[in-house]
């Protein structure tokens, strides 16, 4: 609570001087106006009980993932974010070593994003169209010993809706060359508070994952032989509760379910993949669950 705290701290002070600074303002043009910073920010740390990609397994155990992000006139942003291996579990399965306490991953984003009016039938359509410079520190079973990547993303939404559609493209420009396409409906349901004075909501959701046979076979074709198809893949289940513990500050808690339930063929190719991190994992399906802390100002 002590690290919550002291970003509620900041995060009023920081609001305090902007307050100041717009009353003076007022004050010397004697007008009744308000103005926008063009600069907004956010920090975020995240922990996952384990490093999930595409619902299959690419580290067993927690990971921890520091982001900051900062967006210029609520249209252009940057960003950064990294993985950290909490154990030395992943790097030893993984292949790549004891990279406990240290990044494993280190991703560069710059993007364009922005809501656009579509009418009161379907609402705010909110479109983010980034680029992804991937680097990885030690070869991470690669196969061609390429330590980097960069990925192409679009994400389109429509949030005013009850089902609050999620339509996320990713393509991989290097590492494989295959696609990824992952549809997602839910609803946010107000605990506590109403609206945009929420204190607590509650969104469960399902989402279908979708790859073409470059994006399945770069994944699953070293540990399950022969295979040669894209199709259907992940499909997820996920619960998640936000708390706005302060104007500037909210705390985020998930569990998600995930399977490879439409092509078996998939499935058997998702359990061998799991099966490499032990008998445990010798399963399709895997349950993950998750905090994250963010502060924006």
């Amino acid at each position: 609570m002590k690290i919550i705290n002291m970003a509620c701290a900041a995060a009023f002070i920081g609001c305090a001087a902007s307050s100041v600074v717009a009353d003076e303002v007022t004050e010397a043009e004697k007008g009744e106006f308000e103005s926008e910073s063009p600069i907004a920010a956010e920090f975020g740390l995240s922990f996952d009980s384990k490093y999930m990609t595409y619902g299959v397994i690419d580290g067993k155990d927690p990971i921890l993932t520091p982001s900051a992000k900062v967006t210029f006139f609520d249209w252009v942003y940057g960003s950064v974010e990294a993985i950290y291996d909490v154990t030395k579990g992943n790097g030893k399965r993984g292949g790549y070593g004891n990279r406990a306490g240290k990044y494993t991953t280190l991703d560069a984003i710059v993007g364009v994003a922005h809501e656009f009016d579509l009418g009161e039938t379907l609402g705010a359509l909110g479109v983010d169209f980034n680029y992804i410079y991937e680097y990885i520190p030690t070869d991470r079973n690669t196969g061609d010993g390429c330590p980097d990547t960069q990925y192409l993303n679009l994400e389109l939404s429509l949030g005013d809706l009850w089902f609050e559609p999620v339509l996320a493209i990713e393509r991989d420009l290097m590492a494989d060359d295959g696609t990824y396409v992952n549809f997602e409906i839910g609803h946010t349901f107000d605990l506590i508070g109403e609206g945009d004075e929420a204190v607590l909501t509650f969104k469960p959701s399902v989402g279908q994952g979708f790859g073409n046979s470059l994006r399945t076979k770069g994944y699953f074709a070293d540990s399950s032989d022969g295979f040669n198809h894209g199709g259907v893949m992940d499909t997820t289940i996920k619960g998640e509760f936000e708390w706005a513990i302060c104007e500037n500050v909210s705390l985020g808690a998930y569990l998600a379910y995930s399977d490879y339930l439409f092509d078996s063929n998939m499935r058997d190719a998702a359990r061998a993949y799991n099966a490499e991190w032990g008998k445990s994992c010798d399963h399709s399906w895997n349950i993950v669950g998750g905090l994250a802390l963010t502060v924006s100002f």
